[in-house]
């Protein structure tokens, strides 16, 4: 998969629209089975700032649940939602790359929110994930399958363009950054595994000036903010262009601006 910059994020621009990026998980987590552990120990892979990491305890009260992020930003947030539950249970945060991470433990659950587009050669890393999953256990996961949509494909023209390839050539997202449904559908049922998959596209909506743009910022954009952040006027300029492209692609209504996103679920269950 193409190497991107390891972006630098920002936890308030990404949960400005924190309700259209909680609800995917909320229907992933709704298709996964009854867990074999009791209690359940689960890991969350890309926690991010730990505002949906909290719904797995909400499912599984009791569950001793640890979300892992490469991101000190992210994980500085999550502060506030770790310790003790109120079903007995615990939420910790961890830091881990999951370029990298190996369990050494054994999990009832791994889960992963719209993280492993971040992660080249995840597809590979299943097998060792399912390993630590105990029998009867589910690895369930969701991504955004919409790299081909105007708001990543305008966003990889502009940073090719003549103005900008010097600088942002190869930092962007590439096409290869999350596989066809299919691909992913074979290796986990060869890997043993009852596969429940699925796609949804959801029409955002979303409020304010320039809200396509003001998304982007929290996730597509962070790459090529990262790249030019020792030069702010760069970084604005970009930025500009970038806006412009995205008024014409999203027009705004009288009631926001529609932002379809399609967004890829797997949920693989290990043989008992």
């Amino acid at each position: 998969m193409s190497a991107t910059t390891t972006p630098t994020w920002d936890p308030g621009q990404y949960l400005r629209h924190a309700g259209h990026r909680a609800r995917p998980f909320a229907e992933l987590l709704g298709r996964v089975p009854a867990l074999p552990g009791e209690p359940a120990r689960i890991a969350d892979l890309g926690c991010g700032p730990g505002n949906v990491t909290v719904q797995l305890v909400e499912r599984w009260p009791g569950a001793y649940v640890t979300g892992y992020d490469n991101s000190a930003e992210m994980l500085a947030r999550t502060e506030e939602h770790a310790g003790p539950t109120a079903g007995g249970g615990r939420l910790d945060f961890g830091h881990a790359d999951l370029t990298e991470w190996a369990p050494t433990e054994t999990y009832d659950l791994i889960v992963s929110n719209a993280a492993l587009q971040w992660v080249p050669g995840h597809l590979e890393a299943f097998g060792s994930w399912l390993d630590a999953v105990a029998p009867g256990g589910t690895f369930a996961f969701q991504v955004p399958n919409n790299i081909d949509a105007p708001l990543h494909t305008l966003m990889r023209e502009l940073a090719a363009s003549a103005r900008w390839k010097g600088r942002l050539a190869g930092v962007l997202r590439g096409e290869d950054s999350v596989h066809a449904p299919l691909v992913y559908l074979d290796r986990l049922a060869r890997l043993g595994c009852e596969v429940d998959m699925w796609e949804t596209t959801y029409m955002q909506l979303l409020q304010g000036e320039d809200a396509v743009l003001d998304w982007s910022k929290g996730t597509g954009m962070r790459p090529a903010l990262t790249a030019l952040a020792d030069d702010p006027e760069a970084a604005d300029a970009f930025t500009a262009e970038y806006r412009d492209l995205l008024r014409a692609a999203y027009p705004t209504a009288p009631y926001g601006t529609v932002l379809p996103f399609r967004r890829l679920f797997a949920v693989a269950r290990k043989a008992v």
